[in-house]
C-alpha cells in the first residue's frame, strides 16, 4: 500500500486538509491492525504529492513509522511530517516515485493499492481545464503488477469525473470518492466503544474506499 498525501496550498484552502488526516490516520490504524475485514499490507509507504518545486523528491515513511502506535500518535505524525506548506501538486513525481520503490523493494508480483489524498487539482504549467488532467502520467505504474487501483479521496466530484474520464491509463484502475463522501467517516464512529469494535466505521472504508474496482472503465 502506498498513500500520498497532498500538501499544496489549494488542498489546505479546500477545508478538507485536517478532516483528511484524521481520517488517514483511522484508516491506517484499522488497516495495520486487521480490523473489520481491513486488508493489513505487506508493505506500508506513504509521502507527500507537493514539493515547492518540479520533480522534487520527498521522503516515504515505512511501515515501521506506523506498526505498534494508537490513532493519535499516528495522527501525531502525519501533521508533524506534511504540513500543508508546499506551492506545487506533483502528481507525476509522486507516481515515479512509487514505481521506482516498488522495483526496488520486488512488489511487482503483488497487488498494489494506491491511496491518494487530494483535493485532486494538478499543476500542469499553465494548462487550464481538462487539459490539465491529461497531464497526468500513469505510464510509470500501467505494469508495475497485473492489479494497481488508485483511489483518489477527497476531490470534488467535477474533479472526480475529470480523472477517470481524462487521466490517461490502460491498465490501472482507478475509484473516486468525493470530499461530501468522505466527510461521512465520522458518524460511523459509536461513541465511547473501542476501535476494534467500530464495525461500521470498517464497513463503510470497505463500501467506500477499499472498494474492488473489477476493471479500468470503473
Amino acid at each position: 500500500m502506498f498513500v500520498g498525501v497532498d500538501t499544496s496550498g489549494s488542498f489546505r484552502d479546500s477545508g478538507n486538509f485536517d478532516d483528511s488526516l484524521t481520517f488517514l490516520a483511522h484508516y491506517l490504524y484499522g488497516h495495520l491492525n486487521d480490523l473489520g475485514g481491513l486488508a493489513v499490507p505487506r508493505e506500508l509507504f506513504v509521502g507527500s504529492i507537493g514539493g515547492r518545486s518540479a520533480d522534487e523528491p520527498k521522503s516515504f515513511h515505512p511501515i515501521h513509522d506506523f506498526t505498534g502506535k494508537t490513532v493519535e500518535q499516528i495522527e501525531a505524525d502525519l501533521r508533524a511530517w506534511f504540513p500543508p506548506t508546499d506551492t506545487l501538486t506533483d502528481f507525476n513525481a509522486f507516481f515515479q516515485q512509487v514505481a521506482r520503490i516498488s522495483k526496488e523493494r520486488n512488489l511487482v508480483l503483488a497487488p498494489i493499492s494506491l491511496v491518494v489524498v487530494s483535493d485532486g487539482i494538478p499543476d500542469a504549467n499553465g494548462q487550464k481545464g481538462g487539459a490539465a488532467y491529461t497531464t497526468l502520467d500513469l505510464s510509470s505504474l500501467e505494469y508495475l503488477t497485473r492489479n494497481l487501483t488508485l483511489r483518489l479521496t477527497y476531490a470534488s466530484p467535477k474533479v472526480g469525473e475529470q480523472w477517470r474520464k481524462l487521466v490517461p491509463r490502460q491498465r490501472v484502475r482507478m475509484w473516486t470518492v468525493e470530499a461530501d463522501v468522505m466527510k461521512g467517516w465520522k458518524e460511523q464512529l459509536a461513541p465511547n466503544e473501542d476501535l476494534a469494535q467500530q464495525d461500521r466505521l470498517w464497513k463503510w472504508v470497505l463500501d467506500n474506499v477499499d472498494y474492488r474496482v473489477r476493471s479500468t472503465s470503473a
